[in-house]
């Protein structure tokens, strides 16, 4: 009797198991995309009136047979004192679907050391993540294919959930 519960365990599991990883594979291909190496321009203005522009780089990779996505972002600007522009902003994201939650899940990591975990979906605007700061705001970043093919992205913060200011745009044009 002991045998045949286990063989039941296991055959359920697993059969759950894959039916999980082909919805998680079904969402994550929704995202397909974004998959190549971009390059642009973009912005960033964290305290209004002092806007950095910046060239920017976004190389994203299906990873683990398409379950998640790995991005990494690199912005370079010029600064005072150096002939070559310098990173500005280093990030790598990591994209997934949670098939038992419905939900896409972001997990970012910046050259600073600081990470952000953030929820993802897509809305009528693009695909978006959100996350709130430390101090209490909320931060939330909107993609999206132009018409023209280009990657749009925009970052917008809010100190109370209902009014948003932006703080952040890109356009990156796919070269890869």
């Amino acid at each position: 009797m002991k045998t045949f519960a286990l063989l039941l365990l296991v055959l359920t599991t697993s059969t759950l198991a894959q039916h999980s990883s082909s919805a998680q594979l079904e969402e994550m291909k929704k995202l397909d995309f974004l998959i190549g190496e971009w390059r642009g321009e973009g912005w960033a203005e964290f305290i209004p009136g002092q806007r950095r522009t910046s060239s920017i780089t976004e190389n994203v990779q299906p990873k683990l047979g398409g379950m998640v996505l790995l991005i990494e972002g690199l912005g370079k600007a010029r600064v005072a004192g150096k002939e070559e522009e310098v990173a500005v902003h280093h990030a790598l994201g990591v994209v997934s679907y949670d098939a038992t939650a419905k939900q896409y899940r972001l997990k970012s990591y910046l050259a600073d050391g600081r990470s952000t975990e953030a929820e993802a979906e897509f809305v009528e605007e693009g695909f978006q993540w959100r996350f709130q700061t430390p101090q209490g705001a909320s931060i939330r970043y909107t993609v999206k294919l132009t018409e023209q093919g280009e990657w749009f992205e925009k970052g917008e913060l809010s100190q109370d959930g209902k009014s948003w200011r932006q703080f952040h745009e890109m356009t990156l044009q796919k070269v890869k």
